[in-house]
């Protein structure tokens, strides 16, 4: 190796470390230069992640306190009764949407059967389900004429399905249908549940 190749290369080798030593930071909270930090840093904000101060809340703070009266999904008291939060908690439903029959077996309706819950049942019915299972429960909602494969509820392989079951569907979804349970509340879906056992009698 010549001379002036040496040189050249000991020069490359002095740039190198030079950035090496510049780049390292003794301090703990300063992670040094980033490679596009746009893929990992929100530009939105994000309440469980704080890489800065926030310009706008109070004390730079992205994480609030909730609204002064806002109830805790997790503490959602409700007058049905007490013991196992997946018979007595609406807001808490943990079994996965796998475990169809876990759901059959544990779960009961903890909303009181009556004209009130019925009638809201009802309601809640025609908004989300009508259009597809029809208003008797026979599957010939407008949607079936597109969407095929719509169950009937009053048919042997329907009619016997548990509260259980049907409240699985409609949080976890099942077959053709979604799951619904981003759009209906637990308690919301009780009482269709009470309105769909109607339905699955013929009523």
């Amino acid at each position: 190796m010549k001379f002036r190749d040496l040189y050249k290369y000991s020069g490359a080798l002095m740039v190198v470390v030079m950035m090496a030593m510049v780049g390292c930071d003794r301090d703990p909270n300063n992670p040094g230069k980033e490679f596009a930090p746009n893929m990992y840093l929100p530009v939105g904000y994000e309440p469980f992640k704080q890489e800065k101060p926030n310009p706008i809340n109070p004390q730079g703070l992205t994480m609030r306190l909730p609204v002064e009266g806002t109830v805790a999904r997790r503490n959602y008291n409700t007058s049905f009764g007490d013991g196992d939060s997946a018979k007595v908690d609406l807001m808490v439903y943990n079994i996965p949407a796998d475990s169809i029959s876990i759901a059959e077996k544990v779960l009961k309706n903890p909303v009181p059967l009556n004209e009130k819950t019925l009638a809201e049942g009802k309601v809640m019915y025609e908004r989300y389900c009508q259009h597809c299972h029809g208003a008797t429960g026979t599957g010939d909602g407008k949607v079936a004429e597109m969407y095929k494969g719509i169950p009937n509820y009053t048919t042997d392989a329907y009619k016997n399905l548990n509260e259980g079951h049907i409240y699985h569907v409609i949080t976890h979804g099942k077959a053709r249908m979604w799951p619904h349970g981003s759009q209906i509340n637990p308690e919301e879906r009780w009482k269709i549940v009470h309105y769909v056992q109607k339905l699955q009698k013929g009523a």
